[in-house]
């Protein structure tokens, strides 16, 4: 350390705001000194006052490649020095940025076609609605418009990121979601299946809701659907059996553009390079950002399919320029964080280390957890997964939200020197670790959280709430 803490401190203190804070707990000290992060290495990162941390959640499920990667930090310094920045306006590019969108192009899952840069998921996805709205456009179809999202799908925090993200949370006082954006329910079959239903029936019945939505909207002006191959934020769930397959029939019926969000789950996290391929899906754009450059480097990507680019490309003679645009669109450090990361993901097979080592974990959590009588459900796919605490498993009875559960587990992870964070919308803990974990840094990852558990268990037993 070179720096003085409490100097530090004080300075974020008094000028740092951050998000997802409370702030006035935060400006007068009740949440405690602001944890100043130092450095990584591999799955761990470590505090200014030395404190040693298992990374379980890789940063916000981006950090894959691991902390500490020099050939990434080298790439980044080579560019540089070569040239620190231009812009991607009116044809203009690098020698990165071509390589990098030649090689996504050719990666990404189903006919695609160009690729459009940003910095975050979030404004990737407001490239996505105007894609939307301006092939509608082109397409003489001036009224298609609306975008159908899921309850509890995260897509962003921006204005209309931030309406189609499903949680209300986001929209309270913020004067969202946007009228453009409309909801439907969440493909989540422990909380959302009637009695007896299984899987198949459950995700028959969200495909005829969809469908119904539809209907009553009118075809005629509903653009397009964005979902997450898994949820994320919503609760680390992946998919009921034979969702995504019913939902497209569906989209197909009345001519509706899939967006697929892959912000969390492309470059391996499922235990395939990108989960439109893991679970059949065949979208006609897809949002990447995360693992694009492991955070390295902020950078995103709206890959956008060759139904979608012809269109665009054939109504450039009527209306002129492609007009949206980013002062860092393609930017050259970034393009070259990015294929440093991706040579990484492609020459280590960290898609097939997330399949390897993930269900090992998926098999880890189960073993030690899915027994405990305040578990409800254990789920995951790859290197993702989720613990879901109930106070009644066999009447599927949440906790009091004021008993805090999902949060307090997640400290007590935490004060054993593991990250692991607490879900929304639920008593949720859950776990996104850097695809380079091995299977005995799972083996310890899984003994830290089984111990925080059991002690919070203990706790509810000693207190009565269970």
């Amino acid at each position: 350390m070179t720096f003085d803490i409490k100097e530090i401190s004080e300075k974020d203190r008094n000028s740092v705001l951050h998000p997802f804070t409370q702030l006035k707990d935060f400006a007068t000290g009740k949440l405690g000194e602001p944890t100043i992060i130092e450095t990584g290495k591999g799955i761990r990162i470590k505090d200014a006052h030395g404190n040693e941390f298992i990374d379980g959640f890789a940063g916000l499920y981006c950090v894959n490649v691991g902390y500490g990667r020099t050939e990434v930090a080298e790439a980044i310094s080579r560019q540089a020095y070569r040239l620190a920045y231009y812009h991607s306006y009116a044809a203009h590019t690098t020698e990165e940025l071509a390589i990098l969108s030649d090689r996504l192009v050719k990666m990404a899952p189903g006919k695609m076609s160009k690729i459009f840069y940003g910095m975050s998921g979030s404004d990737a996805n407001e490239t996505q609605a105007k894609l939307v709205w301006y092939y509608n456009n082109l397409r003489g179809k001036p009224n298609k418009k609306k975008i159908i999202s899921r309850e509890r799908g995260y897509h962003g925090c921006s204005v209309m990121s931030g309406s189609m993200t499903g949680m209300s949370f986001y929209h309270d006082h913020m004067d969202l979601p946007l009228p453009q954006i409309v909801h439907t329910g969440v493909p989540h079959h422990y909380w959302g299946a009637s009695p007896g239903e299984t899987e198949q029936e459950f995700s028959a019945r969200r495909a005829d809701e969809l469908d119904q939505l539809i209907e009553r909207l009118g075809s005629e002006n509903v653009g397009g659907f964005i979902g997450e191959p898994v949820l994320g934020t919503g609760g680390i769930t992946p998919p009921p059996e034979g969702y995504w397959e019913a939902i497209q029939a569906v989209l197909k019926k009345h001519d509706v553009l899939l967006i697929a969000d892959e912000v969390i789950t492309g470059f391996g996290r499922t235990g395939s390079m990108f989960g439109s391929q893991h679970y059949g899906i065949e979208p006609d754009l897809i949002t990447v950002a995360k693992g694009l450059t492991s955070a390295y480097f902020p950078l995103s990507a709206a890959i956008v399919g060759e139904k979608v680019y012809k269109v665009l490309e054939e109504g450039a003679a009527r209306v002129g320029s492609f007009s949206h645009g980013y002062t860092y669109s393609g930017h050259p450090i970034g393009a070259a964080a990015a294929n440093a990361v991706l040579d990484i993901v492609e020459k280590e097979d960290l898609p097939g280390n997330a399949r390897e080592v993930g269900s090992f974990f998926q098999a880890q959590l189960k073993e030690k957890f899915a027994q405990l009588p305040i578990v409800g459900e254990v789920r995951g796919v790859g290197l993702m997964g989720a613990i879901e605490f109930v106070a009644d498993r066999d009447n599927r009875k949440r906790f009091d939200p004021t008993l805090k559960v999902g949060a307090r587990i997640s400290k007590a992870a935490r004060d054993r020197g593991l990250i692991a964070r607490a879900m929304p919308h639920g008593d949720i803990l859950g776990f996104a670790p850097p695809l380079v974990a091995t299977k005995a840094e799972i083996e310890e990852i899984v003994a830290i959280a089984e111990s925080a558990v059991r002690s919070v268990m203990d706790e509810l037993v000693r207190n009565q709430n269970i």
